[in-house]
């Protein structure tokens, strides 16, 4: 749910600046998808991460590098689009999902690649900092989900009764 969180920020932020100078918000945005891909890449070019783990934890990385470009597509779509079409929303609504089963899957596997700390060292370590972010971006949406339901009005309201 990490990259989950990234687009919802970014189209937050987005907000904030008029519309006319949201273009500029790209150098921003360009930065976070940098600073979410060159880690991936540079782990997954080491040599060392080649090296034989049990876990599939180099399968893991290539499909956490695939959902960042989609996530950065996403964040740059939202950030320039006003007001954003319904279908997107369900399709990103959808890669949330998707996401969050990825981070449950690195949880998973990191959890139980703890000998992979010895072997395939710079692995195991971003497959950790993935997990730990995706824990954090878990539970700041499961806060938020919550604050919702607690602030949402009933529809049980009585004076719509129309019963007599």
């Amino acid at each position: 749910m990490f990259l989950y969180m990234l687009i919802f920020m970014a189209y937050h932020s987005s907000r904030w600046i008029p519309r006319n100078q949201r273009l500029k918000f790209q150098i921003v945005n360009a930065v976070f998808v940098t600073l979410v891909l060159v880690p991936q890449f540079y782990v997954m070019g080491r040599p060392t991460s080649s090296r034989y783990c049990r876990q599939p934890l180099l399968n893991n990385l290539s499909a956490s590098i695939a959902l960042s470009f989609v996530a950065s597509g996403f964040s740059v779509i939202f950030t320039l689009v006003d007001p954003v079409p319904q279908s997107l929303w369900a399709s990103y609504h959808a890669f949330g999902l998707l996401t969050c089963g990825q981070g449950l899957c690195t949880a998973i596997l990191t959890l139980t690649a703890a000998a992979c700390a010895r072997t395939t060292p710079e692995l195991y370590y971003i497959s950790l900092i993935l997990t730990a972010a995706s824990i954090f971006s878990t539970g700041v949406f499961m806060v938020r989900g919550g604050l919702w339901l607690t602030h949402r009005k009933l529809v049980t309201d009585p004076s719509r009764n129309n019963e007599q």
